[in-house]
């Protein structure tokens, strides 16, 4: 790797998670499970039976998931090992309180064994959704960057405004400040956090089971989130139907890129080979993890990549803004995201790409770029077509197919 490459990922070390932001998660969990504020709806759960996967209950009040494989939380209660929330209850996977925001946001509380704790997701419901409906809704997952939560999209977006007419679940999960939306290698030992399972099984069953999710899914994210959004994608073929990226790492085991994992895990506390062991003892692990590996499983889906190509402020930031390191996590997105592209494109896969140059790591650029897939989204939910095709020349310039 050239010297000035070297210095550059370098630099960025302590960054990978994401830029970390201010966080006023909620707390303030009411008691039981009910429905919106003044809403007419039922409340009665869908009921389920017995899944491949595990057994599935339901009821009125409240849900649960059990899963063979799902580790065991520790009985005695507390606090999480892994985050700021209580361990998680004993027993299998739950919802075990609400607190409603107002006619479409919900805050519900999960009791995850996967990642042993009490974690909260908030949610966007659409208009005339109930618990009690007899159709579902399609879904889309939002997910937050590093050093941030499960309210980072409602708090630095217009979201609830942008889908205030989109006929659709909005799913915005916890993830915690550095879980790598991954189930970690924990040295051999597996188990807990297992944040994968907790996302891609236990939320997505509990919401089918009670909250009437359907089977048409998208899942987007920024940084950290963006790179969940695609692993999950890859990880799951058929589970999703849309992936965007907004300035993830996108190939994880480019020259440069696990030493900045790791070292990013340790910035955070972590034990830096915690998460997929060691980059070469445990090559198979770190390739399981790897978007740019998995790349053939995206065949067939809708794709948005996008990031900047610089460290320079760009036009989204105020003039005279300071200058931050954590930028310089754009040109290493784009350098890893160009080899997930490339791969894609060995497999006949034509992602819509958007590499621009100047512009931070920062939420306007992520917003403008959720805003600009927004489209692709509805159409891969069935809710609108796309505006055009995916082959058509880039409009003005705005759209980038670099790679081929």
């Amino acid at each position: 790797m050239r010297p000035a490459r070297r210095g550059l990922l370098a630099s960025v070390t302590a960054l990978i998670v994401g830029l970390p932001t201010a966080a006023h998660a909620d707390h303030a969990w009411s008691a039981g499970l009910s429905g919106p504020p003044a809403a007419s709806a039922g409340t009665a759960a869908a009921s389920a039976g017995e899944t491949a996967a595990g057994v599935v209950t339901a009821s009125a009040s409240t849900a649960s998931v059990s899963r063979a494989a799902t580790p065991k939380p520790s009985p005695s209660g507390g606090k999480s090992p892994w985050g700021p929330w209580p361990a998680a209850k004993p027993g299998v996977a739950r919802v075990v309180k609400e607190r409603w925001l107002g006619q479409r946001m919900v805050d519900i509380h999960i009791s995850s064994p996967s990642v042993n704790a009490v974690l909260p997701v908030r949610l966007l419901l659409p208009e005339g959704w109930s618990k009690g409906a007899r159709r579902t809704w399609p879904v889309l997952y939002l997910l937050h960057g590093g050093a941030d939560d499960y309210t980072s999209w409602t708090r630095m977006t217009n979201i609830a405004a942008t889908t205030e007419n989109m006929d659709a679940i909005i799913v915005m999960p916890e993830a915690g400040r550095a879980g790598n939306y991954s189930d970690w290698y924990n040295h051999g030992r597996r188990g807990a956090p297992a944040w994968e399972t907790f996302h891609t099984y236990e939320l997505r069953r509990l919401l089918e089971i009670g909250y009437r999710a359907g089977s048409r899914r998208a899942v987007a994210g920024l940084s950290m989130g963006a790179y969940g959004a695609m692993k999950y994608a890859a990880r799951h073929p058929g589970m999703f139907r849309f992936a965007g990226s907004y300035s993830g790492i996108m190939s994880t085991r480019l020259p440069g890129i696990p030493e900045l994992i790791m070292n990013a895990q340790a910035a955070e506390g972590q034990d830096p080979k915690a998460l997929w062991g060691d980059p070469i003892r445990n090559h198979r692990v770190w390739k399981a993890n790897d978007p740019a590996y998995l790349a053939r499983n995206l065949r067939g889906m809708k794709l948005y990549i996008s990031s900047g190509t610089t460290s320079r402020l760009g036009e989204l930031d105020p003039p005279g803004a300071p200058w931050s390191p954590a930028h310089l996590s754009e040109p290493i997105s784009a350098y890893t995201a160009k080899d997930l592209v490339a791969k894609l494109r060995r497999y006949g896969v034509k992602p819509m790409v958007h590499l621009y140059k100047d512009g931070t790591h920062s939420w306007p650029y992520w917003k403008r770029e959720f805003d600009r897939s927004f489209p692709m989204i509805l159409s891969a939910l069935g809710l609108e077509e796309d505006a055009r095709d995916e082959d058509d020349s880039p409009p003005l310039g705005l759209w980038t197919h670099p790679f081929g």
